[in-house]
């Protein structure tokens, strides 16, 4: 009996299963199969002593393909599905990139978001311009906003919607729908303007004029609001401002510089001359009767 057939089991059966393969190696194992060369089973191959381990890339894999055991260098796909915050930034810019071209910069990809306007757009909030530079509805709701910080007059409002890109004909829309429902209101707005001013940061007449000229409001509503300033009330308001001034001016200094110290405060604050040299006078004259009546 041959050597070939006194072997059971393996030989005959790896003949058998391996019959069909056209691998040289598959047809070396059966040849030694039918000379009863027993095969060891296949190990991966062992790293020589003093062999360069392979470098493993920054994508967690390994930077030579060629070596057996290793993992490739391409990313894993699973592992760029589970990653944070800066694989979700890379797959939007990669988005962007596969709409706008492969070839297209950074900051082409990006010029869409910048293009936005959160508050221009109200609701719809970082969709982009239109090339009208937004609708009606859009410019309300950015009039809205910034009339929920304080009032303001129309004036005001057309400057920044068209700072925001809005045309005339948008703006004016908008302006007149809001004027319709009583929001905007510059006669209203002039009058809590000077009331607001005069009483807590002691604004002269003068003053109160040039802030109203400036934010657009026409001479006939500045004029009516600045009329409820009597010129009893103006001179009361000066006299306050004078009295707390000639508390911090220290006692050795000279008269006259102390006058001139006064009316220029009052000056600046938009008093009349004529009216910041006679509060000044009194109130000096009074402020020094008492100091002597303390010696």
């Amino acid at each position: 009996m041959s050597a070939a057939s006194s072997r059971p089991g393996r030989g005959s059966a790896d003949l058998g299963s391996e019959s069909a393969e056209a691998d040289p190696v598959a047809r070396m194992r059966r040849r030694l199969v039918e000379l009863g060369v027993d095969i060891p089973e296949q190990a991966p191959p062992r790293r020589e002593r003093g062999a360069t381990r392979p470098v493993r890339s920054a994508e967690g894999g390994s930077a030579d393909a060629d070596i057996p055991g290793t993992r490739s260098s391409a990313p894993d796909p699973q592992r760029a599905r589970s990653t944070g915050a800066a694989s979700r930034s890379g797959r939007s810019r990669g988005g962007r990139r596969a709409r706008f071209g492969a070839d297209s910069s950074p900051d082409e990809v990006d010029a869409p978001a910048r293009d936005s306007d959160p508050v221009a757009a109200g609701s719809e909030r970082g969709a982009r311009r239109t090339p009208q530079g937004g609708t009606v509805e859009q410019a309300k709701e950015a009039c809205l906003r910034l009339l929920a910080v304080r009032a303001r007059s129309r004036a005001e409002l057309a400057g920044r919607l068209a700072d925001k890109g809005y045309t005339d004909e948008v703006t004016e829309s908008a302006l007149t729908r809001l004027a319709e429902v009583g929001l905007i209101d510059d006669a209203a707005f002039a009058e809590e303007w000077v009331r607001s001013r005069h009483t807590y940061s002691g604004k002269g007449k003068q003053a109160l004029a040039q802030e109203l000229r400036r934010k657009g409001v026409a001479a006939a509503d500045a004029d009516a609001a600045l009329s409820a300033i009597s010129g009893e009330d103006e001179t009361d308001r000066a006299a306050e401002l004078v009295r707390r001034k000639l508390r911090t001016i220290p006692h050795d200094v000279d008269r006259e510089k102390v006058m001139g110290r006064l009316v220029g405060m009052l000056a600046r604050r938009g008093y009349g001359h004529g009216t910041a040299y006679a509060v000044v006078k009194a109130e000096l004259a009074q402020h020094e009767s008492e100091r002597s009546g303390e010696i």
